[in-house]
């Protein structure tokens, strides 16, 4: 990840893109009240689309097994290969759904440093959520809460005058907590 983003910032030299106004009304569009919800009308339909796919389907049983043990997944039946290569393809089609919506939001993005830490916020929010960092257990729910959690978290932080640099020690600090308090429930 870090060789990755020093070759952007190399290669880029803080190149910053004019995004298009018409782009821009992907996130900014006024739609209820003068409130811009779009980015928050995403998430949820695509937290409840991530829903029906871990609860409903077998493809979503076939992820929390292969994510427990793929031995046994794959001694089971399960095409643990084609489970693996579908999880990065939804992944992938998710992150560029919120790239596309925070450019649009943003008005334009930073191409060396945009995302720079989210991976961290992403981490706490799943442990804190009730996801095994072991893997095979959480619930999508669960996730939902752990983003409002951390979310809410961080903006106290700086509501109540704690220096924005420190929030993603306090980040760190829950993931530290969260999987402690893992480790002691599987003993």
């Amino acid at each position: 990840m870090n060789i990755v983003r020093s070759a952007a910032q190399y290669f880029t030299k803080g190149y910053k893109p004019e995004v298009p106004k018409e782009f821009q009304l992907l996130a900014n569009k006024d739609i209820i009240g003068g409130q811009m919800l779009l980015p928050i009308i995403y998430w949820l339909i695509l937290a409840a689309i991530m829903y029906v796919i871990s609860e409903h389907t077998a493809f979503g049983r076939h992820i929390y097994a292969v994510g427990s043990n793929e031995r046994a997944s794959r001694l089971s039946g399960i095409n643990v290969d084609r489970t693996k290569l579908m999880v990065y393809v939804l992944m992938g089609v998710i992150v560029a759904v919120a790239a596309i919506t925070s450019v649009a939001r943003l008005r334009g993005v930073d191409v060396a440093s945009a995302g720079s830490g989210y991976e961290m916020n992403a981490i706490a929010a799943v442990v804190v959520g009730g996801t095994s960092m072991a893997g095979g257990r959480g619930k999508i729910l669960g996730t939902v809460f752990g983003v409002l959690i951390i979310g809410i978290m961080n903006n106290l932080l700086v509501l109540v005058g704690i220096d924005a640099f420190l929030t993603d020690a306090f980040t760190g600090a829950i993931i530290i907590f969260a999987v402690l308090i893992q480790k002691k429930e599987t003993r």
